[in-house]
């Protein structure tokens, strides 16, 4: 998982060349990551290889409340891992749909 940071306004961040953040209206953040060593296709894949990095058939994602700590996903855990295009469209829908957070414990 790349470090965890939020944006002050709506808008996306590259992660360390190998995924994306996406904080939404609502102060929410989600972090969708295809890297070496993150749980998806390229897993295994070399840390700062040469070259681009390969496409991924599946994701490593989590979401966390602006000044919040990352939440449990559907896996019992605060990261989610192999997820396909589908899944990870439904958490963005999820999350952006979420009420907007007032305090860093998460509640609205």
């Amino acid at each position: 998982m790349s470090r965890k940071m939020s944006l002050k306004e709506p808008g996306f961040a590259i992660t360390d060349g190998k995924g994306f953040h996406i904080t939404f209206a609502n102060g929410w953040t989600v972090s969708v990551q295809i890297g070496a060593g993150n749980y998806c296709g390229n897993y295994d894949r070399p840390y700062r290889a040469e070259g681009p990095l390969p496409p991924s058939m599946t994701a490593e994602v989590a979401a966390w409340p602006n000044g919040g700590e990352m939440i449990t996903l559907n896996d019992g855990d605060s990261v989610a891992g192999y997820q396909s295009p589908a899944e990870v469209l439904a958490l963005l829908v999820d999350i952006a749909a979420r009420s907007a957070i007032t305090s860093a414990t998460g509640e609205a």
